[in-house]
């Protein structure tokens, strides 16, 4: 089990979709359209199942996680 993860277009990082999933089902499920907010540059990116992966052991990074603590503690 691991994180779907997409590139952000803006900065080119790789990027936690916030979904779940099984590599192997993953790769064979059906062709989805999602939105994910961006926290690096703020904004929603569009993508296709085909542009994500899942990686399986996806740590969040200090500047990464203080912006995740930003979000919440906004509410």
């Amino acid at each position: 089990m691991g994180i779907i993860m997409i590139k952000c277009p803006q900065t080119g990082r790789e990027i936690p979709t916030g979904i779940k999933a099984d590599r192997e089902k993953f790769r064979c499920s059906v062709v989805f359209f999602a939105r994910t907010f961006c926290s690096l540059c703020k904004a929603n990116h569009e993508w296709f199942a085909r542009d994500a992966w899942v990686k399986e052991a996806w740590v969040y990074e200090p500047s990464e996680t203080a912006e995740i603590k930003g979000l919440l503690a906004a509410g």
